[in-house]
């Protein structure tokens, strides 16, 4: 279960930034808030490390205002043909087991 719950957060920080750059922490928040999705920064920030070293994810310091600073993350050009392959296979997945529960 912890391979499938892993592949899942990757598919969802994935998603989460090709549509906007943003730092460790804020994801942590985004993912906290869906229902059922249980996570902590012991889990994401490992997985941004892991992604980062893959060449998916590439990241950058930037000051904040609110305190010291941030580490954005944003999704490189290898990222989003992997984030590709990856969302349609899980549109695959969503097919198949639709199938079984209808």
């Amino acid at each position: 279960m912890s391979q499938v719950r892993r592949g899942l957060l990757e598919l969802c920080i994935l998603n989460l930034l090709e549509k906007q750059t943003t730092y460790g922490y804020q994801l942590v928040r985004q993912l906290e808030a869906v229902p059922g999705l249980v996570v902590t920064e012991g889990t994401i920030y490992p997985l941004l490390s892991r992604l980062k070293r893959l060449g998916y994810l590439s990241s950058q310091l930037v000051e904040s205002p609110q305190g010291p600073a941030r580490r954005n993350y944003v999704v490189t050009t290898q990222g989003r043909q992997y984030l590709r392959q990856l969302n349609v296979a899980w549109q695959q997945i969503v097919s198949a087991v639709n199938g079984f529960i209808q």
